[in-house]
């Protein structure tokens, strides 16, 4: 696959696949960068192979995620982030049986609707059109339909975070994989059947795969339904929402999960400095008072009454910092003390 998935359109990349629909899992990922950074011949020109296209890809997987999901009658709004999805999640929904109206749903690889990360600042629009018209949902996208947020019928942001428990809720999941930064509720409800991974879908597919989990997801909002596949589908998941959403609104499956206040700062950073950081941060991090520190993914301090992990992004020059704690007086001063190390380690 050739996406540059949620990033601004100056981005490119390359997803590799199992023939199951799993991401390269991390000895697949690693044999292949390694091989890439050793220099591998290229194929002669005329060596390449075949190139052929399937006519019928969009149809058919309509038709699947058809199969899988009931009706639903309710008024439906779709940001499509001028990406793929608005060649098939509009319809989709409309086979459903929803009212469905449609923003940034022409093709633009520029993004020029709104960014193609679907965060709360960038779906301003969508929040707006969903009280305005009286919808019952909006759903989100982000660049290339791997990622599903939502709006509620209040008009309130339904990011990842909130959409894992309410998704796990629904499925009645007994077994969930989830990354490093996800709520500690999960922790809660699952006990010893939840698993974490590093941050990225391809590290949720790869777990849910050995773990033979009943359900994964990620807070930035990719999904694996693994009865369905183990490749995350942010449309499969859309028209999962819808049905559900079809019996219950989505303000009161929101308002039955318990919440904790969740902090979050992104801080930018020249790419050069990148190891400088990271070194920076091992030794301001280790100085801390924490009951332990797990390095699954960045650096995780654990706390008697709370969490905070500080990691840089694998796609981007950025550290991002994510703080949960039991009340929000405790939430930020952890998120105090860590912009602290953050600044000290920028600097």
């Amino acid at each position: 696959m050739i996406t540059a998935s949620h990033n601004p359109p100056e981005y490119n990349g390359i997803k590799l696949w199992n023939p199951d629909g799993s991401s390269f899992d991390t000895d697949q990922m690693e044999e292949t960068e390694s091989r890439m950074i050793k220099g591998a011949r290229p194929a002669d020109w005329n060596s390449v192979g075949s190139i052929s296209l399937e006519p019928n890809a969009t149809l058919n997987h309509k038709k699947r995620i058809l199969s899988l999901v009931g009706g639903s009658k309710i008024k439906v709004i779709v940001d499509c982030a001028n990406g793929p999805a608005s060649l098939i999640t509009p319809q989709i929904l409309e086979e459903m049986g929803c009212e469905v109206t449609t923003l940034n749903a022409q093709l633009d690889g520029s993004f020029s609707g709104r960014p193609g990360e679907p965060t709360e600042e960038n779906l301003s629009a969508l929040k707006t059109a969903v009280v305005k018209h009286g919808a019952d949902l909006g759903i989100a996208h982000d660049g290339d339909a791997d990622r599903m947020v939502a709006i509620d019928d209040k008009g309130r942001y339904v990011g990842g975070d909130i959409l894992l428990k309410v998704f796990a809720k629904e499925l009645k999941a007994k077994s969930m994989v989830a990354p490093v930064d996800a709520t500690m509720l999960l922790d809660d409800w699952f006990g010893k059947k939840i698993f974490r991974t590093r941050v990225g879908d391809a590290f949720i597919s790869e777990e849910v795969k050995k773990r033979n989990a009943d359900f994964g997801g990620e807070p930035s909002g990719t999904w694996v339904f693994p009865r369905i596949s183990l490749c995350p589908d942010g449309i499969l998941a859309a028209a999962k929402l819808v049905e559900i959403c079809s019996e219950r609104k989505l303000s009161s499956l929101v308002n039955a999960v318990s919440n904790l206040p969740m902090l979050k700062e992104t801080f930018k950073f020249e790419s050069s400095k990148r190891e400088a950081i990271l070194s920076n941060l091992k030794k301001d991090i280790s100085a801390m008072k924490a009951l332990d520190v797990d390095t699954t993914d960045g650096f995780k301090l654990r706390f008697n009454d709370g969490w905070a992990l500080v990691r840089l992004s694998g796609t981007e020059p950025k550290m991002r910092i994510v703080v949960e704690a039991r009340s929000v007086e405790r939430a930020k001063e952890i998120m105090t003390s860590m912009k602290e190390v953050a600044k000290r380690c920028l600097s």
